[in-house]
């Protein structure tokens, strides 16, 4: 389930929500900053073993530990969000402070190269979505073609590769930053 701030709804160029919505058939996108209310998400969480995923002291390590806790299928809230706005959802959102946290370790860096991430280890959504599956494979959770998720962070590749285009263009319009000389 994958949960986008508004201000992420309006940047559809660039909005790896998007691309993870699109990219998983059985996702489901909601729109809003305060979900406590949300009839849908509410069903879900009570349907399903849910978790959010987001990163805590005592958030439940998908690297070293199963997720599964009994014969109830498992939903994941992801947030789409600058990590600022990711913090007003998670406050504003009574419903999902009672979700026990999900996080995994990794050593890998945000290919994100035109957007900085707070800290080093930190992922887009399509990054962390594609870890997630990896690790949930691992735990005999979810099973993949391999063909399908190799193509996963396809449509990010490319759009990074469109923006580094822009950005080096002198000419072009599309870059709305100062370049310096």
């Amino acid at each position: 389930m994958i949960l986008m701030h508004p201000k992420e709804f309006k940047k559809v160029k660039n909005n790896t929500g998007y691309f993870t919505h699109n990219s998983l058939r059985n996702s489901e996108l909601f729109v809003g900053i305060d979900f406590t209310d949300n009839t849908r998400v509410n069903a879900i969480i009570e349907s399903y073993d849910s978790y959010i995923l987001f990163p805590s002291d005592n958030a439940l390590n998908l690297s070293t530990t199963s997720p599964k806790r009994s014969q109830k299928p498992i939903a994941l809230f992801l947030i789409d969000s600058t990590w600022a706005c990711a913090k007003k959802i998670f406050t504003k959102s009574k419903n999902l402070q009672q979700l026990p946290h999900m996080s995994f370790t990794t050593q890998k860096r945000s290919e994100y190269q035109i957007k900085e991430q707070p800290q080093e280890n930190y992922l887009s959504t399509i990054e962390s979505t594609y870890e997630v599956l990896k690790l949930l494979e691992s735990h005999d959770i979810e099973s993949y073609d391999t063909a399908e998720i190799d193509a996963f962070l396809k449509p990010f590749y490319e759009m990074i590769a469109y923006q580094k285009k822009l950005i080096e263009n002198p000419k072009s319009n599309a870059v709305r930053f100062k370049r310096y000389q």
